[in-house]
Protein backbone atom coordinates (compact mmCIF):
# COMPACT_ATOMS: atom_id res chain seq x y z
CA UNK A 1 0.00 0.00 0.00
CA UNK A 2 1.33 3.44 -0.86
CA UNK A 3 0.86 6.35 1.50
CA UNK A 4 -0.78 9.68 0.73
CA UNK A 5 0.57 12.78 2.40
CA UNK A 6 -1.69 14.82 4.65
CA UNK A 7 -1.23 17.73 2.22
CA UNK A 8 -2.66 15.59 -0.60
CA UNK A 9 -5.60 14.50 1.58
CA UNK A 10 -6.26 18.12 2.58
CA UNK A 11 -6.74 19.01 -1.10
CA UNK A 12 -9.92 16.91 -1.20
CA UNK A 13 -13.15 18.82 -0.57
CA UNK A 14 -15.20 16.09 1.13
CA UNK A 15 -18.68 17.15 2.21
CA UNK A 16 -22.11 16.00 3.36
CA UNK A 17 -24.79 16.11 0.63
CA UNK A 18 -28.34 14.95 0.00
CA UNK A 19 -29.59 13.21 -3.13
CA UNK A 20 -32.59 15.35 -4.10
CA UNK A 21 -33.56 13.82 -7.43
CA UNK A 22 -32.66 10.95 -9.73
CA UNK A 23 -33.56 9.76 -13.18
CA UNK A 24 -32.60 6.86 -15.41
CA UNK A 25 -30.18 7.42 -18.28
CA UNK A 26 -31.51 6.08 -21.56
CA UNK A 27 -29.74 2.86 -22.51
CA UNK A 28 -27.80 2.57 -19.24
CA UNK A 29 -28.49 -0.08 -16.61
CA UNK A 30 -25.62 0.48 -14.17
CA UNK A 31 -25.66 4.28 -13.73
CA UNK A 32 -28.30 6.97 -13.18
CA UNK A 33 -28.30 10.75 -13.18
CA UNK A 34 -28.73 12.42 -9.81
CA UNK A 35 -28.82 15.89 -8.36
CA UNK A 36 -27.26 16.49 -4.96
CA UNK A 37 -27.78 19.38 -2.56
CA UNK A 38 -24.58 20.66 -0.95
CA UNK A 39 -26.38 23.19 1.23
CA UNK A 40 -25.54 26.26 -0.82
CA UNK A 41 -25.65 24.73 -4.31
CA UNK A 42 -26.90 21.76 -6.29
CA UNK A 43 -24.88 19.64 -8.69
CA UNK A 44 -25.43 16.91 -11.25
CA UNK A 45 -23.77 13.59 -10.48
CA UNK A 46 -23.56 10.14 -11.99
CA UNK A 47 -24.57 7.50 -9.45
CA UNK A 48 -23.42 3.91 -9.91
CA UNK A 49 -25.23 0.81 -8.76
CA UNK A 50 -28.43 1.34 -10.73
CA UNK A 51 -28.73 -2.43 -11.17
CA UNK A 52 -29.22 -2.68 -7.39
CA UNK A 53 -31.36 0.37 -6.60
CA UNK A 54 -34.39 2.00 -8.18
CA UNK A 55 -33.70 5.70 -8.86
CA UNK A 56 -36.60 6.80 -6.65
CA UNK A 57 -35.39 4.67 -3.74
CA UNK A 58 -32.22 6.70 -3.19
CA UNK A 59 -33.82 10.15 -3.25
CA UNK A 60 -33.44 11.70 0.17
CA UNK A 61 -30.32 9.77 1.15
CA UNK A 62 -27.60 11.70 2.93
CA UNK A 63 -24.24 10.87 1.36
CA UNK A 64 -20.59 11.86 1.54
CA UNK A 65 -19.10 13.31 -1.64
CA UNK A 66 -15.82 14.58 -3.00
CA UNK A 67 -16.90 17.96 -4.30
CA UNK A 68 -13.74 19.13 -6.05
CA UNK A 69 -12.94 16.36 -8.52
CA UNK A 70 -12.62 17.42 -12.13
CA UNK A 71 -16.00 17.07 -13.87
CA UNK A 72 -16.41 13.86 -15.83
CA UNK A 73 -18.93 13.22 -18.59
CA UNK A 74 -20.51 9.78 -18.92
CA UNK A 75 -23.45 8.90 -21.14
CA UNK A 76 -23.81 12.58 -22.03
CA UNK A 77 -24.19 13.66 -18.38
CA UNK A 78 -21.55 15.76 -16.66
CA UNK A 79 -20.83 14.59 -13.12
CA UNK A 80 -19.63 17.33 -10.78
CA UNK A 81 -18.93 15.34 -7.61
CA UNK A 82 -18.26 11.75 -6.57
CA UNK A 83 -20.31 9.85 -4.01
CA UNK A 84 -18.15 7.79 -1.68
CA UNK A 85 -19.22 4.20 -1.13
CA UNK A 86 -18.05 0.92 0.24
CA UNK A 87 -17.89 -1.55 -2.64
CA UNK A 88 -19.05 -5.11 -2.07
CA UNK A 89 -19.03 -7.25 -5.22
CA UNK A 90 -19.60 -4.09 -7.31
CA UNK A 91 -22.62 -3.03 -5.18
CA UNK A 92 -22.19 0.44 -3.64
CA UNK A 93 -23.06 1.15 -0.02
CA UNK A 94 -22.92 4.93 0.20
CA UNK A 95 -21.13 6.50 3.13
CA UNK A 96 -23.30 8.68 5.35
CA UNK A 97 -23.58 10.32 8.76
CA UNK A 98 -25.94 9.12 11.47
CA UNK A 99 -26.76 12.47 13.05
CA UNK A 100 -28.47 15.57 11.68
CA UNK A 101 -25.53 17.32 10.03
CA UNK A 102 -26.07 20.43 7.88
CA UNK A 103 -25.69 19.80 4.14
CA UNK A 104 -22.33 21.02 2.86
CA UNK A 105 -20.55 20.31 6.17
CA UNK A 106 -16.90 19.48 5.53
CA UNK A 107 -15.43 16.06 6.31
CA UNK A 108 -11.92 16.29 7.75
Amino acid sequence: MSHVSYDDFAKLDIRVAKIISTEPILGKTRIIKGIIDLGNETRNVIIGGAQYYKPEDIVGRIVIVIANLEPKTMAGVESNAMLLAADVDDKPFWLTVTEDVPLGSPIK
